[in-house]
């Protein structure tokens, strides 16, 4: 599975170990065991290609002391555009509504109908 092009994260892993000197995935193996986080070489390998969904707290403070970095350097949000009903300029479509500006609709309750005894 490729990179999501339209992930609002970038991932900049792979731009930290090439400013470190480190150009192979296997290069990471190494310090990140000196920081006790075991991983194999297919998990470094997919954690320096792809942008990860999920990510253990204690990998993302190995990798922060190893690149002597923050986390907001090694995962970077991009600014997503959204569009307001002001500046849309009316109403907007129905695919500008979240679940959230929808207002509470009261329950109906209706018993069933029953035969006459």
């Amino acid at each position: 599975m490729a990179a999501n092009q339209n992930s609002p994260v970038r991932w900049n892993l792979r731009a930290l170990m090439a400013d470190a000197g480190m150009f192979q995935t296997t290069d990471l193996i190494q310090p990140l065991r000196d920081h006790d986080v075991q991983l194999s070489r297919e998990q470094v390998f997919r954690l320096v290609t792809r942008t990860p969904e999920r990510l253990n707290i204690e990998v993302l403070a190995a990798l922060c002391q190893i690149f002597d970095c923050g986390p907001s350097e090694l995962i970077t949000v991009k600014a997503q555009h959204t569009s307001t009903q002001a500046e849309a300029g009316g109403q907007g479509s129905r695919r500008d509504i979240s679940i959230g500006d929808l207002p509470p609709v009261r329950a109906r309750l209706h018993r069933p109908d029953t035969p006459n005894r």
